[in-house]
């Protein structure tokens, strides 16, 4: 199980060092949300705040999720600034299987999103091609949301394609994510879980990211 600490959620005016108490925590990635104010109503950082973060954690993976409606001029600064992987969005249409490619000449892992609203159906064309599937449980755009429960079917139904066509690519979950929900996504297939609030907003963050990883291995290992 991945547990990726959303830096979003971090203290902006000490990004460093918030990187760097997400990975002394155990966090296993840092997700980095893009925003440009378009695709989503909010506006969040860029390639010079990745920088930062990859000259801070030289080693930790840099998940980087592009919620852009023009990602393919935001692409190459950002591999250049240090990101591991970047997710683009299905909703983007047409441009996504250039986007994907775009990625991969970059050096970077490629990853695919899907909104609340989205049919699941959306991201199939593409399963092949990429090494993640990001499965929103809140509407993108703001931190500390509520998680939406009509979700968990698309987890469900992401997890079964991957069992039965032997996919090997990350299953990922992102917003509203606390130690219940996460749990609740590890049951219905989810390995990879971003926690914004409910990490940085806790009183001990190694507490709450060993926490998380034993809620999502329990309930993995149950479902079983």
């Amino acid at each position: 199980m991945i547990i990726a600490p959303s830096m979003l959620a971090a203290n902006f005016s000490r990004i460093g060092s918030e990187a760097l108490r997400a990975k002394k925590a155990g966090g296993d990635w840092l997700h980095l949300d893009i925003m440009d104010g378009n695709f989503v109503p909010n506006i969040s950082f860029g390639p010079e705040m990745v920088r930062v973060i990859r000259k801070t954690v030289p080693k930790m993976f840099l998940d980087v999720h592009l919620m852009c409606l023009r990602p393919e001029i935001l692409l190459e600064p950002f591999a250049k600034a240090g990101a591991d992987l970047m997710t683009i969005h299905v909703e983007l249409g047409a441009p996504v299987e250039g986007l994907i490619w775009k990625i991969k000449s970059l050096g970077c892992k490629v990853g695919l999103a899907v909104n609340p609203p989205t049919p699941i159906q959306m991201v199939e064309p593409f399963l092949k091609k990429i090494d993640l599937l990001l499965v929103m449980t809140v509407n993108p755009g703001f931190g500390g949301q509520s998680f939406i429960e009509e979700c968990v079917p698309k987890i469900q139904k992401a997890a079964e394609w991957r069992r039965r066509l032997g996919f090997k690519w990350h299953l990922e979950v992102d917003g509203g994510i606390n130690v219940a929900r996460a749990a609740e996504c590890a049951r219905a297939g989810a390995d990879t879980f971003v926690s914004g609030t409910a990490l940085f907003g806790s009183g001990n963050l190694k507490r709450a990211v060993a926490k998380t990883r034993a809620a999502t291995l329990a309930a993995a290992k149950l479902a079983k």
